[in-house]
């Protein structure tokens, strides 16, 4: 039997990369949005179905034998709440998708970005940071940069962390519109070292300010597999050492 996931909200395929290196042979992308161009760049496996996400997972939830997405976050986010009713113009979906793919059974993994609003409504939650990983990159002027990208993820298995954060260097900013740098440090290289960092080459920059790093998802997919039952049939990767990506990027 073929190894399938489904990836929900998939932008430009952080997470995707990440489970077809795990040994998943077939890869379902399910977005509203047009992400085939950079999805294509992946190779073979991926398969990319512009949709709602809910047509999606009822499509193609009853294939895979792991779910995983990151729903919208703007409802939760320091941007939206701090304007009087902004928040309430976007869609809560991070319960609604949790519903829908926990009633398939079938093992899922969650990501969220880390704030108040995403931790009341997640179950057990572990928040994972770049300085876990090591991840750094440098300008063309020499200024070492560390990946904070804090993240939060919940999954019907049991996830662990790292344990705690080194923010010792400044902080890698990664965002997909103005100049790359942030407000203490600016020049040339800041959008090399951003994709550096994510350990991702492939995507526009407006689809990488929406990502995770892909060793983020090698180190989760690596602890499901190890643990569920569920995927013990396949002959999937093992820890999550054998699966995490280099954070240098393969530029196209």
């Amino acid at each position: 039997m073929t190894p399938v996931a489904l990836e929900v909200f998939c932008g430009g395929g952080g997470v995707v990369a990440a489970l077809l290196a795990a040994g998943f042979r077939r890869v379902i992308c399910i977005d509203l949005e047009d992400h085939s161009r950079s999805l294509a760049k992946l190779g073979p496996g991926v398969e990319f179905h512009q949709m709602d996400w809910a047509d999606g997972v009822a499509r193609f939830a009853s294939d895979a034998h792991l779910i995983t997405g990151g729903p919208p976050c703007q409802r939760d986010s320091k941007m939206s709440n701090c304007r009087p009713g902004l928040a309430a113009t976007y869609p809560d979906l991070l319960v609604p998708f949790r519903e829908a793919i926990a009633e398939t059974g079938t093992p899922y993994v969650i990501e969220q970005p880390d704030n108040p609003g995403a931790r009341a409504k997640m179950r057990n939650p572990v928040m994972l940071c770049g300085t876990h990983f090591g991840l750094e990159a440098a300008n063309d002027a020499g200024v070492l940069f560390g990946l904070q990208r804090h993240r939060l993820f919940e999954s019907d298995v049991p996830l662990t962390s790292p344990g705690a954060c080194c923010h010792v260097l400044p902080r890698l900013p990664v965002y997909g519109h103005g100049a790359p740098g942030n407000f203490k440090y600016k020049g040339t290289g800041m959008e090399r070292a951003m994709r550096q960092g994510m350990g991702i080459g492939w995507m526009t920059r407006a689809e990488l300010a929406e990502a995770i790093p892909r060793i983020y998802a090698s180190y989760l997919i690596g602890q499901v597999l190890a643990t569920d039952p569920r995927l013990a049939r396949f002959e999937l990767g093992g820890g999550w050492q054998d699966l995490a990506i280099t954070a240098e990027p393969v530029l196209f």
